[in-house]
Order: C-alpha cells, then structure tokens, then sequence
C-alpha cells in the first residue's frame, strides 16, 4: 500500500489513481476515510484524471499517532503529500473538517502547486462554540455508536433527498465512522473551533463552495454562506433539499459540477 512519512514519522496512506492527466486531491470528513470519495473519484478517473486521496492520521489506513490532530500538523501532512509526490496544478476537493484543514493549507503554504479548490459541505469558517463540540465529545464518550447511528438519517436526509439510499449504505458508513477511534474523533473536533476568516480572505485562487440547505451538521447559513462570502473568487452553488451527505445523495450532480469546476469552466 502506498505511503507517505509525515514531519514527525507518522505513515499516511494515500489512494493513488495513477494515470497522467490533471491532478485532483480529495480531502475527507471527519471521521471518515479516503473511501468517502468513492463515486467523486470514479467519475474523475473517466474523465481522466489522476485522483489522490490520503487518509488523514488516525484513520483509515495511516497510523494512529497519540499527537498531531490540531490544523497546522494536518496541513503540513498535506504539504507533505504534495511535496513528496510532486503535484502541481491540483484541484482540491474537500468535504466538512478536510475544509479546515484545506484553509489552513492555502493559507499557511501557498498556491504555488494548486490551482482550484471546492469546498463541499464544508465546515468553514470553523467558529464552532466550545460548549458545543464538549457536548459532541460527551456524547461520543457516552455512547458512540447510538449518536452516529441517530445522527445518519439527518446526515443523508433519508427523509428527504436521501429517501433513495438503501439501509445498508447509510449501515456502512456508520461502521465505516466508528472504525476510526474515539480519542481520534474527540481530538479533532477541537479543530472545528478555530476561526479561519482572515485565512479564507487571503486565498486568491477559483473556489467552488457547494452547500446543501438541508445539512445538519453544518447548517448552511454558519459556514457555507459566510465561507463562500469570506473567499474572494468564490462561487457558492446551494443544493435544495440536501444534506451533509450530498457527497453520496447528490452525487450525480455534484459530480458534474466538480468536473465542470476542475476544467474551468
């Protein structure tokens, strides 16, 4: 399996699609893994693209350090992917706490080696209280397994636009979710309290912000609007009806949508 080694020797697993076509990295959520992106990186992959996609620390296939979940060590293992593969004129694709980390990345390391960035369902700006994320660590420590599992039919508004998703897909992502542990998932819910407004003002790059109307996780009007409002060469595309999950619910049009982004257009 291929790897990268972080700044402080921690292995990253990365998917890489080969090929030799445009670049698009994909950044997951959190909790998640490099896998989220199965669909996005499927239509990519025949359009001809070369996908990447690395599984932050502490999930899916890279190493579980007991340090390194604040912003800045998570964009420098982006920095790190980049660097050591050599990538350039990249389209970054990157969903809910991979938005953060994605900032912190274009803030903190340039633009020099990226040319566009899409911001889905994204947690940006952060500003999350802290009273909040303490009760989000409370309750996973209380009882992992029944908050997610409550918390699925919000997240793919099975209600709703998600009403099409069989049970066994929004089963799997609940396992898929409590595969990565629990100090890990409470640790890096602190990230989502950092205030990344004067990091987003000084990205200059195209930016596609993509929001559903319907997320609970994060309502549109706390981070979609304000990020999309902060970022000076944004343009937002709101998703009536969708929900955090529109990675999965939307994917047919959110896939064109990143395509025609990712070529310009």
């Amino acid at each position: 399996m291929p790897h990268i080694e972080a700044a402080d020797g921690t292995r990253l697993y990365y998917y890489d699609g080969g090929g030799t076509g445009p670049v698009a990295v994909f950044v997951h959520a959190w909790s998640l893994s490099s896998t989220m992106w199965e669909y996005q990186v499927a239509a990519f992959r025949e359009a001809g693209y070369r996908c990447i996609a690395l599984d932050r620390r502490g999930h899916g296939r890279s190493d579980v350090p007991g340090t390194g979940y604040d912003l800045d060590t998570l964009a420098g293992d982006l920095a790190a992917l980049l660097d050591r593969l050599d990538l350039r004129r990249v389209v970054f694709v990157a969903h809910s706490l991979g938005t953060l980390e994605l900032t912190r990345y274009l803030a903190r390391y340039g633009t020099d080696r990226v040319d566009r960035a899409a911001y889905v369902g994204g947690m940006a700006p952060g500003r999350v209280p802290p009273e909040r994320l303490e009760a989000i660590a409370a309750a996973l420590r209380a009882d992992r397994p029944k908050w997610f599992h409550d918390g699925a039919p919000a997240y793919f508004a099975t209600s709703g636009t998600g009403a099409w998703l069989s049970p066994a897909l929004v089963d799997d992502a609940v396992r898929s979710i409590l595969l990565t542990p629990l100090e890990v998932q409470t640790d890096t819910l602190q990230a989502m309290g950092a205030d990344l407004s004067a990091e987003l003002r000084s990205i200059d790059i195209p930016t596609l912000v993509v929001h559903g109307d319907a997320d609970a996780s994060a309502p549109i009007d706390f981070t979609g609007r304000p990020t999309a409002a902060l970022l000076p060469n944004s343009r937002l595309e709101v998703y009536p009806g969708a929900p955090h999950g529109l990675y999965v619910t939307e994917k047919d049009r959110l896939n064109k949508e990143l395509l025609a982004f990712a070529a310009g257009h």
